[in-house]
């Protein structure tokens, strides 16, 4: 979540970002007003109770001098007055603590309250992020090799589904006879395809200086919705209702959870993390879209870089990790452009979002391969994780980003395909594979 200061300071900034996002301004003053409920409450609170400390103790007081009179043998009427003096302490004091009570009460409420609103509010964007929602990016710059003119070569391309069945790389069918649509198999050289870009984006990971962590795939609700996955896209999450547990759609959600509640040592520079992970999505509202080949599958492979830094330092941690993507994006040799995401496609623990998206020949549009997130300190608030300064501690930013998924198959395939039905492997590749080209019957 964002830090509350911030709103106090410069609500305009928030509402600029929640209108941006093409969201509810009105969240911020509600939040504003729940805030002030809960410091007010709390300020009367706390001054009723130092009024209830010296309440209590004229209460005692009194009950003493009343005890002294009766046992020395006070005249009839002096112990009436202390009497009627202590009975009506006591009821101020009872009356005290109604209000001590009920003024706790109003707080506790306040502070749930508070606590929903800000759940809600989303990342404030940074600076110069484009507004609008999806259609609305900004392309900063294209890259990579000119798509191809089929035409000029003397042939249709196939798509990547026609591609992988003919070259025995994939099975859509028996994915769904074991599980249902948009589950496959990988078979073959399709396997070992997609093993060898994950290990291509591992070692990409290693040579930047990036520690692999092996991550569980099921994480706590604590976790999920620390790292902002169960907001606004709640929905897209397989839930384990029995056990209380989520799958996850991506190793951020593990590595986000890492350092929960920690204060971590930031004095070497940033603490850089990288996982292999199966990733699991429900593709919720996504009825009819893609639903042919692994574009939009339940389930795949993705190499995910996952970064702990100083606040101060993630503008420039965002720039580096969106060179890696294109490193691997460029040793992949395809087409492909960068894109500056609007602030209405972000998700809610994103304040600038980068994507890299490759050139599909057969859809005639660039898609998705990588994106790259600077989350500031939205998500490293929720879970806990500061860092010690000669002032303290302070919540650190986190960032994450793709070097590979298995969606990068599809643009592999049509951007690779031959005339013959054949497929170039891309030099970074072969190593993994030991051959230069998939064909048929391959292993």
């Amino acid at each position: 979540m964002i830090d509350i200061k911030l709103l106090r300071e410069n609500p305009q900034a928030a509402r600029a970002s929640q209108h941006a996002r093409g969201e509810d301004e009105g969240i911020v003053d509600a939040i504003l007003g729940a805030d002030e409920r809960r410091r007010s409450s709390l300020a009367e609170f706390e001054r009723l109770r130092a009024e209830q400390k010296t309440t209590s103790k004229a209460v005692g007081e009194v009950m003493g001098r009343l005890g002294k009179a009766k046992k020395t043998g006070a005249d009839a009427a002096e112990i009436t007055a202390l009497e009627a003096e202590a009975n009506e302490a006591r009821r101020a004091a009872g009356e005290l603590s109604d209000r001590v009570k009920s003024l706790e009460a109003t707080a506790a409420e306040a502070e749930v309250e508070l606590s929903a609103l800000m759940r809600r509010m989303p990342n404030l964007v940074i600076d110069g992020v484009p507004a609008g929602g999806e259609d609305d990016f900004v392309e900063l710059e294209k890259r990579g090799p000119a798509p191809r003119d089929f035409a000029a070569e003397g042939f249709e391309p196939r798509d990547h589904l026609e591609i992988a069945e003919h070259l025995g790389l994939l099975d859509m069918a028996r994915g769904v006879k074991v599980a249902e649509s948009r589950f496959y198999y990988m078979v073959g050289q399709g396997a070992r395809l997609e093993n060898a870009l994950m290990q291509l984006a591992l070692e990409t990971a290693y040579e930047n200086g990036f520690v692999q962590i092996g991550v569980p795939t099921l994480v706590n609700p604590t976790t999920m919705a620390g790292a902002g996955f169960l907001d606004s896209h709640a929905d897209e999450v397989y839930k384990l209702g029995t056990d209380e547990l989520y799958l996850t759609g991506t190793s951020e959600v593990a590595l986000a959870g890492f350092h929960a509640n920690e204060i971590i040592d930031l004095a070497q520079g940033p603490k850089r993390y990288t996982a292999l992970s199966t990733c699991y999505r429900r593709e919720a509202g996504s009825y009819g879209k893609d639903t042919r080949g692994i574009i939009r599958v339940h389930q795949f492979q993705k190499v995910e870089m996952f970064v702990y830094c100083r606040p101060e330092d993630a503008e420039d941690e965002h720039a580096r990790l969106l060179q890696h993507e294109q490193r691997m994006l460029e040793a992949m040799e395809l087409p492909y452009r960068v894109i500056d995401v609007a602030a209405g496609d972000l998700g809610g623990p994103a304040a600038r979002k980068f994507d890299c998206e490759a050139w599909v020949p057969t859809q005639g549009k660039y898609r998705e391969l990588t994106s790259t997130s600077n989350c500031t300190t939205f998500q490293a608030r929720r879970l806990g994780v500061r860092e010690r300064t000669e002032n303290g501690t302070r919540i650190v930013a986190t960032l994450n980003g793709t070097l590979a998924t298995t969606r990068w198959i599809v643009a592999l395939l049509e951007n690779h395909q031959q005339a013959d039905g054949t497929v170039v492997v891309p030099a970074a590749l072969r190593p993994y594979l030991g051959t230069d080209v998939l064909v048929p019957g391959g292993r």
